[in-house]
This record gives C-alpha cells, sequence and structure tokens, in this order.
C-alpha cells in the first residue's frame, strides 16, 4: 500500500561561507511514519531541520510539502502550511502558564483580529473559549494536564520539553519535526516520552526527529536515515542501518 509523500527534499545543498553542510540531500518522509535522522555532531541533520522549516534557505535543491514546493517560503508560510517544530533548546514564555504557553499558540490562527480582541466580541470570546479546550486537549495529549497552571519556567526540563511539544502540536501539524527531543531528559523521562510520541503517531502524526539517544532513536523509529559530512549514507530499517559499514565508520569506527 502506497502512503502519501508528506515531505521531500531534492538536491538540497546549504553552504556557510567554504563549509558544504548539506550536499545533494534527498529525503523523504511519508504520511503516519516515525523517521529518525542521526549523525556525528557537523554532520547537517540540524541544518537540514532549519532548510526544511524555513529557517535557511538552500544554494540549491527543492523541498515539498505534500507535493506542493515551499523551499522560498518564510518559517511562519511554512508553520502555517503544517510544519510543526520544537528546537535543541525549549523557547517559552517562561512567566506565563503552562496553558497560556499553549494558547498563545492557537491564537496565532485567530483570525478575529486585533479590534475582536481589543472590544472582546462575541467572535473572540468564542475563539479564546475553543482555543482553552484544545489547549486542555494537547496538555492531556502530553501528560502535562494537571500542570497547566504552573508557570512555565516552574516546571522540570523534562516537562518543558513536552510543553514545546504541545506548542508544535498546537498548529495541527501535517508533518512534526523535533530537534533532540531527549536532550536532557533523564531515561524515565525518555521512556515516557516514547510513549507519548507513539500514541501522536497512532492519532496519525507525521513524525521527523533528530536524535543523538541512540537507545531511543532505534526503539521508536519506523525508519532511520543516516546524514555524514552533509550527505545521505543511509537510509532503512534500524536493524539494517545500524550494522551498516558506513554507518558505523561514521561514529568513530563502532558498531552502533
Amino acid at each position: 500500500m502506497n502512503r502519501e509523500t508528506v515531505l521531500a527534499t531534492e538536491g538540497l545543498t546549504k553552504r556557510f561561507g567554504g563549509l558544504l553542510a548539506l550536499h545533494q540531500v534527498d529525503v523523504k518522509i511519508n504520511r503516519g511514519e516515525i523517521v529518525g535522522l542521526i549523525g556525528p555532531n557537523g554532520s547537517g541533520k540540524t541544518t537540514l531541520f532549519n532548510c526544511v522549516s524555513g529557517f535557511y534557505k538552500p544554494e540549491e535543491g527543492k523541498v515539498f510539502l505534500k507535493g506542493e514546493e515551499i523551499t522560498s517560503l518564510q518559517a511562519h508560510q511554512i508553520a502555517r502550511k503544517g510544519v510543526g517544530r520544537t528546537f535543541q533548546l525549549a523557547k517559552l514564555f517562561s512567566n506565563l502558564t503552562v496553558l497560556e504557553n499553549v494558547m498563545i499558540a492557537k491564537h496565532l490562527m485567530n483570525r478575529t483580529g486585533f479590534l475582536g480582541s481589543l472590544l472582546k466580541s462575541r467572535n473572540y470570546r468564542e475563539s479564546e473559549s475553543k482555543a482553552a479546550q484544545e489547549a486542555e486537549r494537547l496538555l492531556n495529549l502530553v501528560d502535562l494536564a494537571d500542570k497547566k497552571k504552573s508557570v512555565a519556567k516552574d516546571l522540570p526540563y523534562g516537562s518543558q520539553r513536552l510543553l514545546t511539544l504541545a506548542i508544535a502540536l498546537s498548529f495541527d501539524p501535517e508533518l512534526i519535526l523535533l530537534d533532540e527531543p531527549t536532550a536532557g531528559m533523564n531515561h524515565e523521562e525518555a521512556e515516557k516520552l516514547v510513549k507519548i510520541l507513539r500514541k501522536i503517531n497512532e492519532k496519525g502524526g507525521t513524525i521527523f526527529l533528530v536524535e543523538h539517544n541512540m537507545r531511543f532513536v532505534m526503539k521508536l523509529s519506523q525508519r532511520i536515515i543516516a546524514l555524514n559530512y552533509g550527505e545521505v549514507i543511509c537510509d532503512g530499517e534500524p536493524q539494517v542501518v545500524c550494522k551498516d559499514e558506513a554507518v558505523c565508520a561514521a561514529y568513530l569506527g563502532g558498531a552502533l
């Protein structure tokens, strides 16, 4: 059974001065997949994510979302097209509550406008109520419902990471990009994240993640893409990738 391609890159190339960060990178992510992106430090993983999500513009190549080219779009336009993104460092409104953080993201989709907000129009009130309900649903999905009134900066770091995931989900993304989702998490928190991401995937979520925690990425991913020196060196099932000679050599010559 063929599945719809949600994300595709063709010949993606990115340079920083004389450094070739990505070279002719072709990747394809199908609807409903969980795909891990691995590689040594400096292999181009985050650069690829930044090109896909509009934070970098490639010198060559194209990016497609559901068959539509999005290469030239700005990051906020790509987010509205359906790409949710988390970052290596949690980016939150630290003095607002957990619920308010997610509601702000939902309000970016709110079309009632400034005047409606100022006058507390009926449309605005209805939108506010709907945003609160949806935010609570997302917090329940990431197991933070009991912390909705907590101030974001007071959360343990692992919970802050889950909050950034809820924010990314607030745009109802076609594709979720997770950059080092287990960074700063202990083993128990990482295991909890595995269960949450599987639940999101079971509900139809498509996930593309960069991760250094090899146990986590091998356990969660249905397919793995390996980069080295900005080029794809392997693309396949986890048990195949972890035994690939080029991949093992990239990781200092040792087996994964």
